[in-house]
């Protein structure tokens, strides 16, 4: 598959704080890399470096394509007052923002685009209610299709279920792998119980990060890599093996 970015030899984090040393990743078309690792671990801060968000101390990005529209971006938590009178057609048009820039008008062409995508996941007849009116899953859809208006190359979803009840979690995770046909994925998450039947490869982060070319890996690999974390078994109906932290921090 064609690579999209590297990251090389990266090392990153805040102030004189260092969170990741010496990570290597490439990014591939239509990759859905899953990243699991311990709190404080740097899963954030991984995917901060991806998006530009933060410099690195040493090391490289390399693009390997043009960076117009190469993110879209599902925050852990999307902040907004509630209060605030912003409608969901409005927070969908907004993804598209990087393109249009902040002082161009949005056009017809993009408004039929918003009521097209609404449409395709089911919000269009919500389009205009305001968006703090909506249900914790109504609003994932929302910020999703927000996330994607623009056709980025790379989907990122920081936490994406921290929304989703358990009614439209199953569609939800249907919809990432619908739309893993048409761009690649990267997903932070600390149960991959759920979604081991979704993403291609996984990407253990704890400090550094240790890839692994399949969605399979075994409790002994986390020991090996001080990835305590909620872990994958594989199989037609995925369940969870639970670690013993303090030992898996320990060895």
């Amino acid at each position: 598959m064609k690579e999209i970015l590297e990251l090389k030899d990266i090392s990153a984090g805040y102030e004189q704080t260092t969170v990741l040393q010496g990570v290597n990743l490439t990014i591939r078309e239509n990759d859905f890399v899953g990243i699991i690792g311990p709190n404080g671990g740097g899963k954030t801060t991984l995917l901060k470096v991806i998006l530009g968000l933060i410099k690195p101390f040493s090391g490289k990005i390399i693009y390997h394509t043009s960076k117009q529209s190469l993110f879209g971006y599902l925050p852990q938590n999307s902040k907004f007052d509630a209060r605030f009178p912003i409608s969901v057609k409005e927070v969908v048009l907004s993804g598209l923002m990087s393109e249009k820039g902040i002082f161009h008008s949005y056009t017809k062409a993009d408004r039929g685009k918003v009521d097209e995508i609404l449409e395709k996941y089911g919000m269009l007849r919500y389009k205009n209610r305001p968006i703090g009116e909506l249900s914790g899953g109504q609003m994932q859809r929302v910020f999703l299709c927000r996330a994607i208006i623009s056709s980025p190359k790379i989907l990122i979803l920081d936490e994406p279920s921290t929304y989703v009840d358990s009614n439209f979690e199953i569609e939800f995770y249907s919809l990432l792998k619908e739309l893993n046909e048409k761009m690649s994925i990267v997903m932070v998450s600390h149960d991959l119980g759920t979604i081991c039947s979704y993403v291609k490869t996984i990407a253990c982060v704890n400090g550094g990060l240790h890839y692994h070319e399949s969605n399979l890996i075994t409790p002994e690999q986390l020991k090996l890599y001080n990835c305590p974390i909620e872990l994958i078994s594989h199989g037609t109906v995925p369940h969870r093996v639970l670690l013993d932290h303090d030992k898996a921090i320990e060895n």
